[in-house]
């Protein structure tokens, strides 16, 4: 059987950090303005310390301390640091200092004083290194999961979408109805937009207001002499850009539900403002029969859906209100759209 490799190489940014560390640290502690060269005990001392900072960094941390095993990672550090004081007492001052530091015992504070800032300079930068890492695979953990969470939410609204315009289909071509060929057109134009466009995460306004267009047109021919459809766009920005599918799902329950329970006088009113700042300001109202079941208006998977994206999305960068009276609901949201960068190129 092949071995197992339990141990991790560490990566190339972390060993040339540790180098420059190590050697930025070494500078500092042997610099002396009155004897600049560097001595031999100088190297053998700092060498104690690198390896003692080599176990904690690189056995103590990531066994005990990052395991929460606190008080085992205590006793560990204090017999690391005992072993370098006594291997500095011992060895090497009986080796180099034998007539003078190597008579006699200087006291554990003295010796502290020369062992624990080096080793926690080179283990506190370690400690801040794993830290940064840690936060940035937590960043990344977290842009997946988001990322994740937002295409179902996509696999959630299309289907839905196309359950309730392939109805529609349904019922004109049952009829032979001339209008037959237009739905075909627009329900192509609407799904070629939700095959490519909506795989990326930003779309251009100007497109998406297009598609809303030809959605309610769309839904519109449903309708017929039963009721008035107002649609209106005022942008003269062109180069903003919009998260896909979040603002169809309101007009689309504005449609389903003022149908529902009504077969004459239906109005939906659909606006879209953008001002030059970015502020885009989106309202879509429609009546509804009070005799119909309206407990869930406000609570379909469609709306449940565009709430998360919007979190997700646009955090502190939306606003979304929506009122329900005795026979009208109004949903009115405002979103700080951002510019497209110049050099994006939308694929169809």
């Amino acid at each position: 059987m092949p071995s197992k490799n339990f141990v991790s190489p560490l990566p190339r940014k972390e060993i040339l950090f540790q180098v420059l560390l190590h050697g930025v640290v070494f500078v500092f502690y042997s610099y002396d303005r009155h004897n600049p060269q560097i001595e031999s005990y100088q190297v053998v001392f700092f060498l104690t310390y690198a390896v003692a900072a080599f176990v904690i960094n690189y056995l103590l941390l990531p066994r005990f301390l990052y395991q929460k095993k606190h008080l085992l990672f205590i006793a560990y550090v204090v017999v690391v640091i005992a072993m370098v004081i006594f291997l500095e007492e011992a060895v090497i001052e009986q080796v180099y200092f034998p007539d003078t530091r190597g008579q006699r015992f200087l006291g554990v504070f003295f010796s502290l004083w020369g062992v624990l800032p080096v080793i926690t300079v080179l283990s506190g930068f370690k400690f801040a290194w794993d830290a940064v890492m840690k936060q940035r695979e937590v960043d990344e953990l977290k842009a997946a999961m988001q990322e994740s969470e937002l295409q179902f939410l996509k696999s959630q609204i299309n289907p839905h979408f196309l359950f309730n315009n392939l109805n529609n289909l349904y019922s004109y071509a049952i009829d032979y109805s001339p209008q037959t060929p237009e739905i075909i057109l627009k329900l192509s134009s609407v799904l070629r937009y939700m095959l490519y466009e909506c795989k990326e995460k930003l779309v251009p306004l100007a497109k998406e207001i297009k598609q809303l267009e030809n959605f309610t047109q769309l839904s519109q021919l449903q309708i017929e002499e039963r009721g008035v459809v107002n649609f209106t766009a005022q942008t003269t920005q062109s180069d903003y850009q919009i998260a896909p599918l979040i603002l169809i799902v309101f007009i689309e329950n504005a449609f389903k539900h003022s149908q529902s329970g009504q077969s004459e006088n239906i109005w939906i009113d659909i606006g879209i403002q953008l001002s030059e700042e970015g502020t885009l300001e989106f309202w879509c109202r429609n009546n509804f029969s009070v005799d119909t079941n309206t407990d869930n208006l406000a609570s379909g998977i469609g709306l449940a859906n565009v709430k998360k994206r919007l979190q997700l999305l646009y955090p502190n960068a939306h606003q979304l209100t929506i009122e329900e009276t005795e026979n009208q609901y109004e949903v009115c949201l405002s979103m700080q759209l951002t510019k497209r960068v110049r050099h994006e190129v939308y694929h169809y």
